[in-house]
C-alpha cells in the first residue's frame, strides 16, 4: 500500500457535498466520517464538491461552521487526475502561479460520503475506478442498481426476497411535470389507494407523500419530478413498522449490525423528523461529529429509535438472511444500510430499499451490534477494504491480449 512520504500515514481524501438534493446531509455525514478516521494510521483531508459541481480543498473545510463557503477564493479549486497511471489519486489545482506549474495533491484512497444523485449512485465510483484510485464503499454496479429503487425491486424479486407491489411513473417528456388522472389511475392499479409516492433515486425521505386518490397523486408528482426522472408508488402499509440493519465485511468477516426500529411521531417519517428531531439538551441536531477529534455525538442521528428491539427470532433471522443475500448477490463492499417495512399485526415483512452510503455510515448500528464495532474501527475496515478491492482489479499495463493486437507495439 502506498504511503505519504511526510508522515508514513496513508493520505485519505474524504469527498463530501455534491450536486444532490442531499448535499447538506452529505456535509454533515462527511464531517462525522472525517473526525472518526484513525489519525494514527491515516491522514484525512476534505474534498468539498459544491452544489454546482466545483471541487475545492483548503483550510477550514473540516469545520461545519464554514459551510456553505461564502468566499471560495480562500480555497483551492481542483480537478481529479484521470490518467490511472498509478494506484495513488491526485488532485490537480486549476490555477497555477505565473512561473510555476501547480503541484498535484496526492492521496492514497478516497472515501466518498455522498447521498443521492451524482455520488451515491455509482457516478463517482465509476470515476474512481477509471482513474485506478482505491475507494471505500459499494462498487459501481451495486451503487447504481441500489440507488434506483425500481431496479432494486427487480433484483430482490429475483432473489426471492419479499417486496411490496410497486409501480413506476416516469416524468413526462414535455417538461410539464403533469400526468393526467386517468393515466395515473391505470398506472397505480397494481398498487391501489392509499399509496406512497416517492422519488425513485433519492433518499432522506425527500419528496415522500401519502396519497389517497389519483387527484392527490397528480398534485404531488411535480414536486418529485423537480428532482427526479421517475417516481415509485407502493401500497400504504397499515400498522407500519420499520426495521433497519447494516451489513458489511468487517476486517474481512461478513457481519450484520444491530437492528433498529425507527419511531415516527407522524404517520410518515419525513426529512425533518429524520434529521432535526431530538431533545434540546444535545443542541443543534445537524451538528454531526464534534471538531478537534472529540468523541462523535449522535448529531443528525438523534431520531427516536429502538436499538435491538424485541422482535421474534424469525423476523430477526429473516432480516439478516435477506440483507446478506442481497449484499452477496451484488458483490457487496462497504457497509450499506438495508431498510425493511412490515405490518406489526400480520407479522409480514418486506425489504423496502437499500442505502449504499447511509447517513453517517450508520455507525451507531455497528456500535450497538452483538459484536460491537466502533466508528473509528468501521472506517479503518472500510479504508483497508478499499485497498483490497483495488488490488483485486489489477490488470496488465497493456490490457490488449496478444491475439487482439491490431496496432504495432
Amino acid at each position: 500500500m502506498s504511503q505519504t512520504k511526510t508522515s508514513g500515514r496513508k493520505k485519505i481524501a474524504v469527498f463530501i457535498g455534491g450536486r444532490s438534493p442531499e448535499h447538506d446531509v452529505s456535509v454533515v455525514s462527511g464531517l462525522q466520517v472525517y473526525n472518526a478516521i484513525d489519525r494514527s494510521a491515516y491522514d484525512p483531508f476534505i474534498v468539498y464538491i459544491t452544489t454546482n459541481g466545483r471541487w475545492f480543498v483548503g483550510e477550514g473545510l473540516e469545520s461545519r461552521e464554514n459551510y456553505i463557503p461564502k468566499d471560495l477564493s480562500k480555497l483551492t479549486e481542483v480537478t481529479l487526475d484521470m490518467s490511472g497511471a498509478s494506484t495513488k489519486g491526485a488532485l490537480i489545482p486549476k490555477e497555477s502561479g505565473l512561473f510555476s506549474k501547480p503541484k498535484p495533491i496526492e492521496f492514497d484512497a478516497a472515501v466518498p460520503v455522498f447521498h443521492g444523485l451524482y455520488g451515491e449512485d455509482g457516478n463517482i465510483q465509476g470515476m474512481f475506478e477509471f482513474a485506478n484510485i482505491p475507494y471505500a464503499g459499494m462498487r459501481t454496479k451495486a451503487s447504481s442498481v441500489l440507488m434506483d429503487k425500481i431496479t432494486t425491486k427487480y433484483i430482490l424479486q429475483a432473489l426471492d426476497i419479499p417486496v411490496l407491489p410497486f409501480a413506476k411513473i416516469k416524468r413526462p417528456a414535455d417538461g410539464s411535470y403533469l400526468v393526467d388522472e386517468k393515466t395515473l389511475e391505470e398506472s397505480l392499479e397494481p398498487v391501489g389507494f392509499p399509496c406512497i409516492l416517492k422519488p425513485a433515486h433519492l433518499g432522506s425521505s425527500i419528496g415522500v407523500a401519502k396519497v389517497n386518490d389519483a387527484k392527490e397523486a397528480k398534485a404531488c408528482l411535480p414536486a418529485i419530478f423537480e428532482y427526479d426522472t421517475s417516481a415509485i408508488a407502493e401500497p400504504f402499509v397499515k400498522n407500519l413498522v420499520e426495521y433497519n440493519v447494516s451489513v458489511g465485511r468487517i476486517d474481512g468477516a461478513l457481519k450484520t449490525s444491530a437492528i433498529e426500529r425507527p419511531k415516527a411521531t407522524e404517520e410518515l417519517l419525513d426529512f425533518k423528523q429524520k434529521y432535526l428531531s431530538g431533545s434540546g439538551k444535545n443542541g443543534d441536531k445537524l451538528g454531526g461529529a464534534k471538531q478537534e477529534n472529540t468523541p462523535v455525538s449522535e448529531g443528525m442521528l438523534s431520531l427516536t429509535r429502538e436499538i435491538n428491539p424485541k422482535i421474534s427470532a424469525e423476523i430477526d433471522a429473516n432480516i439478516r438472511k435477506w440483507a446478506i443475500a442481497m449484499y452477496e448477490a451484488l458483490d457487496g463492499a462497504g457497509a450499506p444500510r438495508i431498510d425493511f417495512i412490515g405490518d406489526s399485526k400480520s407479522g409480514e415483512i418486506w425489504m423496502n430499499e437499500v442505502n449504499p452510503l447511509p447517513g453517517s455510515f450508520a455507525y451507531f448500528l455497528w456500535e450497538a451490534a452483538s459484536d460491537p464495532v466502533l466508528f473509528t474501527d468501521l472506517m479503518s475496515s472500510l479504508i483497508e477494504e478499499a485497498f483490497a478491492q483495488n488490488r483485486s482489479m489489477v490488470i496488465p499495463s497493456d490490457p490488449v491480449p496478444q491475439d487482439a493486437r491490431l496496432l504495432k507495439r
